[in-house]
């Protein structure tokens, strides 16, 4: 992909639908993206059932994904979300899950409503999911929650985005994820934070997971290619984003926007169009058939 990391983010993009969606169409959603070239995949999430009935099947939906890839093609690296010991408990235990991603938050605000912590308590648990992701053979990926700033009214800059860089090198983290959580970045200020901070992450894999407008959405993903991003996360269709945003708007960035963003650079991602049409079709039916209040049939997944 001529060093352009695109990491596809279904997770993120289902958490949020009212209506839950099959195991099995799951299963198959993440073979398509397979089949399209995509070689990253936030696929699952390791959270309470009561707060995310999304994603309380994550444990069968990899057991049904590994059995369906052909062998002998290499798995993709597939990404699972925790909050706490008991979400990295279950992820190490799950087969297929070759990455655990955390969203550590700079607002404190943030992080109180979404994992009730403290910053001390966030901190001491991205050391142990470090050491244990480690001991493990696994990854880590971090993402600054809020990092191109929040609207809670609390102190930021990118200063304290660069601290935060300074901690997770010093902890051993290699892996960083900047993230727009609620949508509210401009492009110009995509662009100026990767630059202020790209120095510290010097030889640290730091992308960036937007959500945005999409009428916006491109300008912030060439802002931060030009600044030096090579890591992107992104969902079909600009599928999902923050419930904290306000605006039903405001989602991830569509894939097909980031892909199109790119080659217009020049950029190949390596994906398969025809499959990658293929996967945006269900992406479809699922968003149109369990983005409602009540679910209608089941789509046909060929």
């Amino acid at each position: 992909m001529d060093g352009v990391k695109l990491i596809e983010c279904p997770r993120d993009g289902w958490q949020g639908l009212p209506q839950v969606i099959p195991t099995e169409l799951k299963a198959q959603y993440h073979l398509k993206l397979v089949e399209a070239g995509f070689r990253h995949i936030d696929a699952v999430s390791f959270v309470s059932p009561k707060h995310v009935k999304q994603m309380a099947d994550s444990e069968e939906v990899m057991k049904r994904l590994l059995a369906s890839l052909p062998a002998p093609s290499q798995p993709p690296e597939v990404i699972g979300i925790v909050v706490n010991e008991k979400g990295l408990e279950r992820a190490l235990a799950t087969q297929g899950v070759t990455t655990i991603g955390y969203p550590y938050s700079i607002s404190a605000y943030f992080r109180r409503a979404n994992a009730n912590m403290s910053r001390a308590e966030s901190r001491a648990l991205v050391e142990k999911l470090q050491r244990e992701t480690q001991t493990a053979g696994r990854g880590l990926v971090v993402y600054i929650s809020m990092a191109f700033g929040n609207p809670y009214e609390e102190p930021w800059g990118p200063e304290i985005v660069e601290e935060t860089i300074e901690w997770l090198r010093e902890v051993g983290v290699k892996t960083v994820s900047l993230a727009d959580t609620v949508g509210t970045a401009k492009p110009e200020g995509v662009g100026a934070l990767y630059r202020a901070v790209r120095d510290t992450a010097r030889g640290m894999d730091l992308g960036v997971h937007l959500h945005s407008r999409p009428e916006s959405a491109a300008e912030k993903v060439l802002a931060a290619y030009e600044a030096g991003c090579k890591r992107f996360d992104s969902a079909l269709t600009g599928l999902g984003g923050c419930p904290f945003a306000g605006d039903d708007l405001v989602g991830n960035i569509a894939t097909e926007t980031v892909v199109a963003t790119l080659e217009k650079k020049g950029v190949s991602t390596g994906l398969d169009g025809q499959a990658l049409g293929a996967a945006i079709l269900m992406t479809n039916h699922i968003r149109e058939t369990y983005g409602r209040a009540e679910a209608g049939p089941v789509p046909t997944v060929h």
